[in-house]
């Protein structure tokens, strides 16, 4: 069964840190793009950043540009999100997606418009920031 298993979301102060983790089972790894994607109360479900197993390119969004960071494990089959320097607005709850990428995928577009789509969701784990 295919599985992306989003942890390590939590409760912390602004200015404050979390790593969450995504882990992979049951598809190939490598041949996926893995993205963090939020969406809080009331608001539009929104591309976070992405990042592509078999390159390691990257993508950010504005939003998150600077504080955020991702990377991939590929031996663990598990993506990253170290989240720095967080603000209220960073509250949601953060899931985890794969797309297939062997075709060549540009992450912004998959990011910000959900262009090609998405493969796989992972259940969401909560993030809250207080101020």
């Amino acid at each position: 069964d295919v599985q992306l298993q989003a942890s390590g979301g939590g409760l912390v102060q602004a200015g404050g840190s979390l790593r969450l983790s995504c882990e992979a089972s049951g598809f190939t790894f490598d041949d996926y793009a893995i993205g963090w994607f939020r969406q809080a109360p009331g608001k539009e479900r929104e591309g976070v950043s992405a990042i592509s197993s078999s390159d390691g390119s990257t993508y950010y969004a504005d939003s998150v540009k600077g504080r955020f960071t991702i990377s991939s494990d590929n031996a663990k089959n598990t993506v990253y999100l170290q989240m720095n320097s967080l603000k209220p607005e960073d509250t949601a709850i953060y899931y985890c997606a794969a797309v297939r990428s062997t075709s060549g995928i540009e992450l912004r577009l998959w990011v910000t418009y959900y262009y090609y789509g998405m493969d796989y969701w992972g259940k969401g784990t909560q993030v809250t920031v207080s101020s």
